[in-house]
């Protein structure tokens, strides 16, 4: 918690997002102070409220029906519930809509406006409305009606081609990354372009449409792969850990495991062979220059891993370090929350829950990873732990005017 300001209290948006591509886009938005209120199915809730095992643990210490996956994308928000499928809730929406400055959607091509819910309709109520599309393919295209996830997008992008080891070597194959990349990236690149509506918005009083598709994405992140491609006509193949363009940049083997060298320059390569004892390597014509240690590295590699198994990997990286070689330990997950640095930048935050979600699930308090965005005048904000389902249902109702007699006929309708 900090004294600052937000960077965006005045702004409200409307989360009719669920699963991980939609909801890290709004958490963005939360975390940089905005109101987001999100909108879950009576009963259910969003899909990864039951994505478990792992499940959230009560305070004394036992799994709950709760799973961890839905607090990863969805602190600092209000959830209301609310179902879109009937008229009356339809009709608190389109209330919602013209309130909010963003609404953020990952429903399939079509699907709401069936409800009266797409942009066109919401854009007559509110001119303003940065209404923001996150579909697996976009909104136009053959595969544009398909449903997309982030697996199927990582295996038609060509991310999974160029992930893993070769097919010749042990266990290789196509890998899928271990966490849900485009899903991530999109977003990501979901909240830069609301931010830059938003900013349009100041200049000319208008809203818009944002189009976010996850093969897009998916394409666009293969970055220098997908440039080199382009460029050469020549396809990226999988070669595990190792760099397409830069040699030695891989997971070398220590005496007592294994650390990751990271050179990016030939100067790099230069004080690591002095510290290795090796300085003829860097000297080598074959290895002089980058290009070289890459057209050499059939060679290069394993005399430079019967050097790194002399020395464990804290002595390597110590020594490394002293010398600005990037280097570091493969750590796992608890080890990367145990990093001094880590550890220093405050990366592992935990939040108290209200009462009323302690009560309705059990679970005093959330630990999640703090917001990476540092703004020295306007930082990130912890306004609110991830929320129980419809915690926030009769406050954001009552805050449309609605009173407690029409907020029960509401529920007991089975509108909210």
């Amino acid at each position: 918690m900090n004294n600052k300001p937000a960077a965006l209290p005045h702004i409200k948006v409307l989360d009719l997002s669920r699963v991980l591509a939609g909801p890290w886009c709004t958490q963005i938005l939360a975390d940089l102070g905005a109101d987001v209120v999100k909108i879950e199915r009576p009963g259910s809730g969003d899909d990864t409220r039951h994505w478990g095992p792992p499940f959230l643990k009560d305070a004394e210490g036992k799994d709950t029906e709760h799973a961890a996956y839905y607090t990863c994308a969805n602190r600092n928000k209000r959830s209301i519930t609310v179902d879109i499928a009937k008229p009356e809730g339809q009709a608190l929406i389109r209330q919602l809509a013209e309130q909010s400055d963003v609404l953020v959607e990952n429903f399939k091509v079509g699907g709401l406006a069936h409800y009266g819910l797409d942009y066109e309709s919401l854009k007559q109520l509110n001119p303003k409305l940065i209404y923001c599309s996150v579909t697996g393919f976009g909104q136009d295209g053959p595969y544009a009606e398909r449903a997309g996830y982030d697996l199927m997008v990582q295996a038609m992008s060509g991310m999974m081609s160029i992930t893993g080891r070769p097919d010749e070597v042990p266990g290789g194959g196509p890998q899928r990354v271990g966490v849900a990349l485009t899903d991530i990236f999109t977003g990501v690149y979901a909240a830069t372009a609301i931010l830059a509506a938003l900013e349009v918005r100041h200049r000319t009083g208008e809203g818009q449409h944002i189009d976010m598709s996850l093969l897009d994405v998916g394409m666009a992140i293969l970055a220098n792969q997908a440039g080199g491609f382009l460029n050469t006509g020549k396809v990226p193949q999988r070669q595990g850990n190792s760099h397409p363009s830069l040699v030695p940049y891989q997971d070398m083997p220590t005496k007592d495991g294994a650390m990751l060298l990271a050179i990016g320059n030939d100067g790099q390569f230069a004080r690591f062979c002095e510290v290795a004892g090796q300085p003829a390597l860097a000297q080598d014509a074959r290895y002089a220059t980058n290009p070289q240690r890459v057209a050499h590295r059939e060679e290069l590699v394993p005399q430079l891993m019967a050097i790194t198994r002399t020395r464990s990997t804290a002595e390597w990286i110590a020594a490394l370090e002293h010398h600005a070689v990037p280097c570091g330990p493969i750590n796992d997950i608890a080890q990367a929350f145990a990093d001094a640095q880590v550890q220093a930048r405050g990366l592992a935050i935990e939040q108290p829950r209200s009462a009323k979600a302690q009560a309705a699930e059990g679970v005093p308090a959330i630990r999640s990873v703090a917001s990476p965005l540092r703004l020295s005048a306007t930082p990130p904000v912890l306004h609110r732990a991830p929320p129980a389902l419809g915690e926030h249902t009769d406050e954001v109702l009552a805050e449309l005017g609605l009173d407690a007699t029409r907020i029960a006929a509401l529920r007991s309708a089975g509108i909210v």
